[in-house]
């Protein structure tokens, strides 16, 4: 066992390539072991309030000693025994030897491995929660810098009503608005394990205090308010139940689907150069072809979203296949799968906060695409206003349908479509020749885009002004 990890290219990359120095340090083994310590500590100190025969002078050397990891020590330990919690309560014991009578007295393993995760858990949300406030007020400055500007809405990848561009970047904040009520729920909510023995009945416990169940009772309170949790599980068997660890990956995955969103969103964008990443004046696009700007922050979004989104199905079939009190088929695959999803959670709201910064608005592309297609979008607002004064909607409808048609048939020769002259010359619509450039105005056909834009940046302003963490 070493201070560290084992060099791998996955591992590197995820630690030293995308994940924040301050996720790796909370998931780091250094970090996970001195959390085992303070949790001896905390046992024994709660048990001394409760009556037990523990000294302050034990209590003080465990303190004294907390980040004296001798981890040669436990190596050599858990060589011999195949059990790390073993291999650090021997070697907690070798620097505090005043308290090595008592340090994990009545706990099993799981006190300290199973309060571990779930306290790193909760710090880990706390990060993932303050960078998606992080996202969200940056995406409430583009939104409201751009809920005015009219462009091109798509329904099935087709060109439909116009909406705003800020409009458009509401609906992908609004997604990680939910994501972040989703974190303070899993934050606020997360429960500790407790004491709770080796097959959750607490017999240790009782033998410790003489059946005193109050005072059992009473442990896992000390321990509970100690540690700052709302909770301590009602019932486990030696764990708590890996049904939790999935609806956290769950809301883990829930960013990563939302950020891919996003991304996605952004490289159809960048297809048709409305609105770009920002591209560095030494960045390269292509080692072949040296014009191209390609989406690569938003690829990596989608790429890190791919994996993050499929982990939770992983802790699904963990806490699936725990049989009866407990098995041992969990802890492997959790030592990987729960650190690195918040890793690539961290990660990719790292990238999304850096595409959200350096977004491009390209305004007279986006200007040139919506009035190129402001000849199909008129023919509503045409439809109604003719509606109104007496025309019958069916035959009106039919007529634009066939012109329309007629109008994209000269789309796909190359040529432009001349609907609005098509409309002119059929003589069905009293629209007075002065009247059309208003007519064909993008502003008129933006609906409550601007309104609806502006209720939801203070909304979400309001949510994440009341969030504490």
């Amino acid at each position: 066992m070493q201070d560290g990890h084992a060099n791998s290219r996955g591992y590197d990359d995820l630690k030293d390539r995308y994940a924040s120095k301050e996720m790796v340090e909370l998931f780091s083994i250094r970090n996970r072991v001195l959390w085992w310590r303070k949790l001896w500590v905390v046992l024994a100190e709660c048990e001394k309030e409760l009556g037990l025969n523990i000294t302050d002078e034990q209590i003080q050397d465990m303190y004294d000693n907390l980040d004296k990891i001798n981890w040669d020590i436990a190596a050599i330990k858990e060589n011999e025994v195949h059990h790390d919690v073993i291999a650090h309560i021997y070697a907690f014991a070798m620097v505090a030897s005043k308290a090595a009578p008592i340090i994990h007295l009545g706990a099993t393993s799981c006190y300290v491995t199973d309060n571990t995760d779930l306290i790193l858990m909760r710090e880990a949300l706390r990060i993932i929660a303050k960078k998606l406030i992080v996202v969200i007020r940056n995406f409430l400055g583009f939104i409201d810098k751009y809920k005015n500007l009219p462009t091109i809405a798509y329904t099935h990848y087709q060109e439909a009503q116009p909406t705003t561009v800020g409009k458009r970047a509401s609906l992908w904040a609004y997604d990680f608005l939910i994501d972040l009520m989703s974190v303070v729920d899993r934050i606020n909510n997360l429960p500790l394990l407790g004491c709770m023995g080796t097959t959750g009945t607490q017999a240790s416990f009782m033998k410790l205090f003489n059946d005193d169940y109050e005072k059992v009772l009473k442990l896992n309170d000390l321990i509970k308010q100690k540690l700052e949790f709302n909770s301590v599980v009602p019932v486990s068997g030696q764990t708590y139940t890996r049904k939790i660890d999935a609806q956290v990956l769950s809301t883990l995955g829930g960013i990563a689907s939302s950020a891919s969103k996003f991304a996605n969103d952004i490289r159809l964008l960048m297809h048709d150069h409305e609105i770009e990443e920002d591209f560095g004046k030494a960045q390269i696009g292509s080692s072949a072809m040296p014009y191209k700007r390609n989406p690569m922050y938003s690829e990596r979004i989608c790429g890190l979203s791919r994996y993050l989104i499929g982990l939770p199905t992983n802790l699904l079939f963990t806490h699936a296949s725990q049989w009866l009190e407990r098995t041992l088929d969990d802890s492997s695959n959790r030592r990987i799968v729960i650190p690195q999803a918040f890793m690539v959670a961290d990660a990719i709201l790292e990238v999304v906060i850096k595409v959200i910064n350096n977004i491009v608005v390209n305004e007279n592309v986006i200007k040139q695409r919506l009035l190129k297609h402001m000849e199909f979008v008129v023919t509503e607002n045409l439809l109604i206003d003719a509606v109104k004064s007496g025309g019958n909607r069916q035959v009106l409808h039919s007529a634009v349908a066939r012109m329309s048609k007629d109008a994209i048939e000269r789309m796909r020769m190359g040529w432009q479509p001349n609907l609005i002259e098509s409309i002119k010359e059929s003589g069905l619509f009293n629209v007075k020749e002065e009247d059309w450039d208003s007519l064909l105005d993008p502003v008129k056909y933006v609906g409550c885009a601007p309104q609806q834009t502006e209720a939801f940046i203070k909304m979400a302003s309001d949510i994440c002004d009341g969030i504490i963490l």
